[in-house]
C-alpha cells in the first residue's frame, strides 16, 4: 500500500475513534460535552474525517464533517477566557 494512502486512511480511522471516544465519554457522563476536550476531540477527529473522505469523494460527508469542525472551533473560541 502507498504510503500516502496509508496516512489519509489512518487519519481517516484515528478521526473515528476520537470522535466515538468524544462520544461514548459525554454519554457516559464521563466527560462534559461543552468542555474543552470534548470539543478537541471532535475537531481533531472530524479534521481526519475531512481528509480520508475528500480522498474517498464523499463530498456529503465531507461537508458535515467540515460543519462539525466549524461547531468545535466557534466553541472553543468562545470559551476561551
Amino acid at each position: 500500500m502507498d504510503l500516502q494512502i496509508l496516512a489519509i486512511e489512518a487519519a481517516g480511522w484515528i478521526g473515528a475513534v476520537l470522535v466515538l471516544a468524544a462520544y461514548a465519554l459525554a454519554s457516559s457522563g464521563r466527560l462534559d460535552g461543552r468542555s474543552p476536550l470534548f470539543q478537541w476531540l471532535n475537531l481533531v477527529g472530524a479534521a481526519g474525517f475531512v481528509l480520508n473522505t475528500w480522498w474517498h469523494g464523499a463530498i456529503p460527508s465531507m461537508v458535515l464533517n467540515i460543519i462539525w469542525c466549524g461547531i468545535a472551533v466557534v466553541t472553543l473560541w468562545r470559551r476561551r477566557a
